[in-house]
């Protein structure tokens, strides 16, 4: 073949069949290949060539710059759950089916259509946090240790739906529950809570409120609902005829504008209350009012969860298009008995960080840089080896220090430490080497000094005397 090398594979029935013209010869190739398609048919041309593996579709990398967004989000959120007196609690992702099957219900969209399942296994992929860590709450018997227990979650959850902007397949929550008590307070206090957290970020959202009744006062609402839903079902769409039957709650909650339409007149569980969930509605609205918390009745809104009972709230936003909702939640006093557990009231809320993240890109034009104290620049081999080692003492002195390590011109590196957000650079060159002095420079004020090298002990204070008189 003019000298020219080939190379050739077939994969058949799970085996590789290969030949070069270096090596094998054509015919001793279809021997082989004879052979191995005795056992199978089936083969294909496979040409080697390089792959690009991308992330999946709905699976994002957050990288350095968008980051700091995330990370700053999360301190305030922990300062604030700590204000309240909650404790935080690590699950893991992946749980039996039947616990979400049982616990969000087997008719909701996300049972029926977006749990990532390992069929043979029976094992899911988290699509929210509340079923699991009430899932922990059983196990452990935290009941047993505190009456009422304030936990905090935070991480990743999975749901296949159709990827857009707010979004994702693998999504982040901040999950936040009180189990133990059915105070109306505490449900005023968890939307306090909420509306503190998106104050001190900045963020401006509105909180929708809503109570879902109770077992006692929800037969009659639904028949209600049900006969206002049968003059009516040709004209919703197809989800909506289903849900009538299997989930009638939902048919409110449909986004699109023609089912919306036909239920502008739709009877308010709010005038199906029961005296029990009216006086509690009642108490969880002066709630707000004392701790001056601005909310709005919605008597459309309805969770996507079969568990909630009385009060439901979303925290809403109009800077996100269609994705209205940055985070949502409210009360669930049967689910710990209905998934094995004591009869113990629940309520809690999630945030979605990655369009609170989204809210925050809109509000500031970059992310804040995380902030080096010092950027030790070393210019020349002798000065860059001592710099090496006096980079590794302040950081052990609990410095936030950068360094560069490929011997960059002064100019370069001075870039980076800007970049970097640098507060000092320490300057170090052969000459300032051989007087044992180094150049600071005030990264703010431009300002230069020069500081006398000593053991690395007696310099690292010095450093430290600048960076807190700074």
């Amino acid at each position: 073949m003019n000298g020219v090398k080939t190379h050739y594979s077939l994969l058949i029935a799970g085996k590789r069949a290969e030949s070069s013209s270096a090596g094998r010869t054509i015919l001793d190739f279809f021997l082989q290949l004879l052979l191995i398609s005795a056992v199978n048919f089936s083969f294909f041309y496979v040409e080697d060539q390089p792959v690009n593996i991308k992330a999946l579709n709905g699976f994002k990398d957050i990288l350095p710059g968008e980051v700091e967004l995330w990370q700053r989000l999360e301190a305030v959120a922990r300062d604030i759950f700590a204000r309240f007196n909650f404790s935080e609690i690590r699950l893991p992702i992946l749980e039996k089916t039947d616990l979400f099957a049982r616990a969000i219900g087997e008719a909701t969209d996300i049972v029926e259509k977006e749990m990532y399942t390992f069929v043979d296994k029976q094992v899911t992929m988290r699509p929210e946090a509340t079923a699991s860590l009430l899932r922990a709450y059983i196990e452990h018997g935290l009941h047993v240790q505190k009456p009422v227990q304030r936990l905090f979650t935070i991480g990743p959850m999975f749901r296949h739906e159709r990827p857009q902007k707010g979004r994702l397949r693998q999504f982040h929550q901040m999950d936040v529950e009180v189990l133990g008590s059915i105070s109306p307070r505490v449900d005023a206090e968890m939307m306090a809570m909420g509306a503190m957290l998106l104050n001190e970020l900045g963020l401006s959202v509105s909180l929708e409120l809503n109570s879902l009744g109770c077992p006692v006062c929800r037969p009659g609402f639904r028949a209600s609902l049900l006969a206002f839903l049968d003059d009516r079902h040709e004209a919703l769409c197809d989800d909506c005829k289903r849900r009538s039957a299997t989930n009638p709650l939902r048919v409110l909650d449909c986004k699109k504008p023609r089912c919306r339409e036909q239920v502008l007149e739709a009877p308010s569980l709010q005038d199906h209350l029961c005296a029990d969930c009216a006086d509690h509605f009642s108490g969880v609205q002066a709630g707000l009012d004392q701790l001056g918390v601005h909310y709005t009745l919605n008597k459309f809104m309805v969770r996507g969860l079969d568990y909630y009972t009385r009060t439901t709230f979303e925290f809403i936003t109009g800077d996100l298009g269609a994705q209205a909702a940055v985070g949502a939640g409210g009360r669930y006093d049967g689910l710990v008995e209905q998934l094995g557990g004591p009869s113990v009231p629940g309520i809690g809320f999630a945030l979605g960080m990655e369009r609170l993240v989204l809210l925050l890109q809109q509000k500031e034009a970059e992310a804040p840089v995380s902030g080096t104290d010092f950027y030790v620049a070393g210019i020349g081999e002798q000065s860059s080896r001592h710099a090496f080692g006096l980079t590794h003492a302040m950081r052990a002195s609990g410095m936030r220090v950068a360094m560069d390590l490929e011997g960059r011109s002064l100019k370069s590196q001075m870039k980076q430490a800007g970049k970097l957000g640098a507060a000092h650079v320490l300057i170090l060159g052969e000459n300032e080497l051989a007087a044992g002095k180094a150049v600071l420079r005030n990264m703010v004020t431009q300002e230069q000094q020069e500081i006398v090298l000593q053991d690395e002990a007696t310099t690292v204070q010095t450093l430290i005397l600048q960076l807190k008189s700074s």
